[in-house]
């Protein structure tokens, strides 16, 4: 049984912080139509850049869909019950893991000069070291989202492949999550909290 840990005089983020960012936030499923901006959405990407990753790869890359145009395109890729929820999103953010992250490294990992030929002749090893680090990424996206006082609402309900080939057609990109993106309705944007699995349940001390 999950119970509550009195985390005021424990964490350097206030308890405001904590609710908007932790407690109170939850996967928006209804958004009002006022728009996200571009400056938002730079402010987002600019606060979690400082996020880590192995080897300072950061291989996370985003589309961010608002023309009708682009969800068109997308929409019929999603899971039915996916859909009118993301067309009245917004924002669509598709987040993706670049393979080819080790071109990047000889700027972002400039101390090791042989980590690109690390990974240069093992595309297996890229593609799961990309999307492992690209999932990182994603939770410190939600979390930066919050940040902003936006609403996020992941969803992984659709088909990975056709998106990728339809907003990647390089072919070197993995589209791992869809994320809807504005502020939340007053009415229908959140289902029940469910239940967390508590301290005991998941950590043990050795």
């Amino acid at each position: 049984m999950t119970t509550t840990f009195d985390t005021q005089n424990v964490l350097a983020l206030d308890e405001q912080a904590q609710d908007l960012l932790f407690r109170e936030a939850r996967t928006a499923n209804a958004f009002t139509d006022e728009p996200v901006t571009d400056e938002q959405i730079r402010a987002i990407f600019d606060l979690v850049k400082w996020a880590p990753t192995s080897m300072n790869i950061q291989p996370l890359r985003a589309i961010v869909i608002r023309s009708e145009e682009a969800k068109a395109r997308l929409l019929p890729l999603l899971a039915e019950g996916n859909r009118a929820k993301t067309a009245a999103a917004p924002a669509v953010a598709l987040l993706a893991a670049d393979i080819d992250f080790h071109d990047e490294l000889p700027t972002q990992f400039p101390h090791f000069p042989g980590a690109r030929d690390l990974f240069a002749d093992d595309e297996e090893a890229r593609v799961s070291t990309a999307e492992l680090n690209a999932g990182l990424q994603i939770g410190y996206a939600i979390i930066g989202i919050r940040a902003a006082g936006l609403a996020a609402g992941p969803m992984t309900g659709f088909d990975a492949e056709a998106i990728s080939r339809e907003f990647f057609p390089d072919g070197r990109h993995r589209v791992l999550v869809a994320v809807n993106i504005g502020k939340p309705a007053e009415e229908g944007a959140w289902f029940d909290r469910l239940p967390r699995l508590g301290y005991d349940e998941v950590v043990e001390t050795l």
